[in-house]
C-alpha cells in the first residue's frame, strides 16, 4: 500500500488558485467619472512599457490594450509569481453623446488617464421662447380711479 503525504500549503494553494483566479480587467482596474463637460477614464498600468500602450476607438467601442513582459532570466527560481504578465485589453463602449475624435490620452506614474468630451450637440443647453401673441395695452385713463388720479 502506498502512503502519501499530506501537504496542507500545497492543497490549500492549488484550491484557492482556481478559485481566486480574477477576470482580465483585474488586470487593468479603472474608475471613470464625469467632471463638467467630459469623461475621465483612470486606468492602472503599472509596470507597462508605455510604448506598449494602444488606445484606439472604433465604431462606439474604445479599446485600451498593453502588455507587461515576463523577467526573461532563465536562472530564476520563482518562490511567489503574483504579477500578471502579458498583453491586457479592457473595452468601453461609449454612447452617442462623446465626441470621440476628441479623446486624449496621457500615461504617468503608471497610470493612463483619458479625457472624453461631451459632444457639443449632447450638452444641455437653454431654449428661449418667444411670445408671438399681441401685446396687450393698458391704459390708465379709462377707468374711475385713474381718472381721479388725473
Amino acid at each position: 500500500m502506498a502512503t502519501t503525504t499530506f501537504d496542507p500549503f500545497r492543497d490549500l494553494d492549488r484550491m484557492l488558485s482556481g478559485a481566486l483566479r480574477t477576470p482580465a480587467s483585474a488586470a487593468m482596474p479603472m474608475d471613470l467619472y464625469r467632471t463638467g463637460d467630459r469623461f475621465v477614464a483612470k486606468v492602472d498600468l503599472p509596470g507597462v512599457d508605455p510604448s506598449t500602450i494602444d488606445v484606439d476607438v472604433e465604431d462606439r467601442t474604445l479599446t485600451i490594450r498593453a502588455e507587461r513582459r515576463e523577467q526573461a532570466d532563465d536562472d530564476v527560481q520563482w518562490l511567489s509569481h503574483e504579477r500578471p504578465a502579458g498583453t491586457f485589453a479592457r473595452q468601453l463602449t461609449l454612447g452617442y453623446g462623446v465626441a470621440s475624435d476628441q479623446i486624449q490620452a496621457d500615461y504617468s506614474d503608471g497610470v493612463l488617464s483619458l479625457t472624453i468630451p461631451v459632444a457639443e450637440e449632447a450638452k444641455p443647453r437653454k431654449i428661449s421662447v418667444s411670445h408671438t401673441g399681441g401685446q396687450q395695452v393698458i391704459e390708465g385713463n379709462t377707468t374711475q380711479q385713474g381718472r381721479a388720479a388725473s
